[in-house]
């Protein structure tokens, strides 16, 4: 996403040639490899079309992004992997009319679930899911938490 390569992304999710298939195995019998993805504010998106699409539309649309990854925990059982983060995101739009320089900079944090299957080569994504992070702190929602019990003092 950082460098803008469609290419690479697309390659990093599952898609169906991944997983090994015997061919005189029945069909309705082959494993789903659908991938999903939820972007912030976004409804589900189902299959690569719909995944991918999404990605060159947000791509198109951003100037520049940067992700710092933070709070991250893998969980691995057999071939899945869990893995959940913090993405502590900064991004730009395009100049302004007639500018050469960025957009304003704009931070946003969202925790993520990512599934991960692992194939014959690698590890390849089957789902992603982020969510914003509405508060910033424990000690804020306490705060907020306070002044709504009419504690505060008047």
């Amino acid at each position: 996403m950082e460098r803008g390569d469609f290419e690479e992304l697309t390659s990093l999710w599952l898609a169906p040639e991944d997983v090994a298939y015997d061919e005189d195995a029945d069909p309705d019998d082959a494993e789903d490899t659908s991938i999903s993805c939820v972007h912030p504010g976004w409804p589900v998106l189902t299959g690569r079309g719909e995944v991918l699409r999404s990605y060159a539309l947000i791509m198109a649309n951003t100037e520049y992004i940067q992700f710092f990854l933070t709070d991250v925990h893998i969980s691995v059982v057999a071939d899945t992997a869990l893995v959940t983060c913090t993405e502590n995101i900064l991004s730009g739009g395009p100049a302004p009319e007639g500018g050469e320089e960025l957009g304003p900079l704009v931070g946003q944090r969202v925790v993520a679930t990512n599934v991960f299957r692992r194939t014959r080569d690698s590890w390849k994504l089957w789902s992603h899911h982020a969510s914003p992070v509405l508060a910033e702190s424990d000690d804020e929602s306490d705060e907020m938490g306070n002044a709504d019990s009419g504690d505060s003092p008047a």
